[in-house]
């Protein structure tokens, strides 16, 4: 009997991911009446309804959403107990759930992922990209890779990398006011300045040139909260901007961008990676993170 509640437990979790009873029962090699059954027995047992079934999508009701977070990870687990177990114990396993900032994942770690599949290829991974900073226990999320100073004394934080940023406009721009000789010439042009979107809190941007420091204060004239929209208000020639190298890259080569002051390097942020004190590291989640420190530090532009 607890053998046959898994079997259906695993039915239904991939007929969440799949969204399609038809799509679950080929994923798992069996008939589709079957996987109906077992479904239908689940949901007898727990006398909850689990999905909501219409000629055109399933979709977990309120009550299946939240046995599916519970489930998945207990089936994850019970994944990485048995193959911890088995001959094939050095194979890692499961799913991994993993939050970045979108420049890091968009310009490193997603190109990458090929190389992580054919390495991982039984592990499968849910990756959010934002500038949010989630919950990891709440939401339950594995590990994360985060920006700046990780002050959550419930998280065991590794740094791995660095996020280095350019001062830059468009030529045009630069064109219609005076050259820039120091930092403080900056306060005759626009600044454009990043707000993250969870806290509202404005970037500080901090130019450094051998001991001299040079924090940018001046008042901006907008604020943006997209990476996306930051870096096209540069581009409208709007003001400057201080944004990461990895987003500013093409804009540079293909010239609608250039650096101010190359002399003056703005501040690197440090990427660090984190999961809570509270979770096991399963080998899963540790081959997640082994891998993205190797990809930081085989990159000159990310590498600590």
């Amino acid at each position: 009997m607890a053998f046959d509640r898994l079997e259906a437990m695993r039915a239904f979790c991939r007929i969440v991911e799949l969204g399609s009873f038809t799509r679950a029962a080929e994923a798992l090699g069996l008939a589709k009446t079957t996987v109906s059954g077992q479904v239908q027995a689940l949901e007898s047992q727990l006398g909850i309804r689990l999905l909501h079934r219409t000629t055109r999508c399933v979709s977990p009701t309120t009550d299946g959403s939240a046995y599916y977070e519970r489930v998945r990870t207990l089936l994850e687990d019970l994944d990485e107990l048995e193959s911890s177990v088995s001959v094939s114990r050095s194979v890692a396993r499961g799913r991994v759930r993993v939050e970045m900032p979108s420049p890091l994942g968009r310009f490193l770690v997603i190109p990458a992922l090929p190389d992580f599949i054919a390495r991982h290829p039984l592990i499968h991974l849910d990756v959010g990209c934002s500038e949010r900073v989630v919950d990891l226990v709440q939401e339950g999320v594995d590990c994360a890779i985060r920006g700046g100073p990780v002050t959550d004394p419930n998280l065991v934080c590794r740094p791995i990398g660095q996020m280095r940023f350019s001062l830059c406009a468009t030529p045009e721009y630069l064109a219609r006011h005076p050259p820039l000789r120091h930092p403080q010439d900056l306060a005759t042009l626009h600044y454009l300045a990043f707000v993250y979107p969870a806290s509202g809190r404005q970037k500080v941007s901090v130019l450094q040139h051998g001991p001299q420091r040079f924090v940018i204060e001046q008042e901006p004239t907008m604020r943006f909260n997209s990476g996306g929209a930051y870096i096209a208000a540069a581009e409208a020639g709007l003001g400057f901007v201080t944004v990461p190298r990895c987003e500013a890259e093409q804009p540079l080569a293909e010239g609608r961008l250039v650096e101010i002051l190359p002399e003056w390097q703005l501040e690197s942020m440090t990427m660090s990676l984190v999961y809570p004190y509270s979770r096991h590291l399963s080998a899963r989640v540790r081959a997640f993170a082994d891998w993205a420190s190797e990809v930081m530090a085989d990159h000159p532009q990310w590498r600590l």
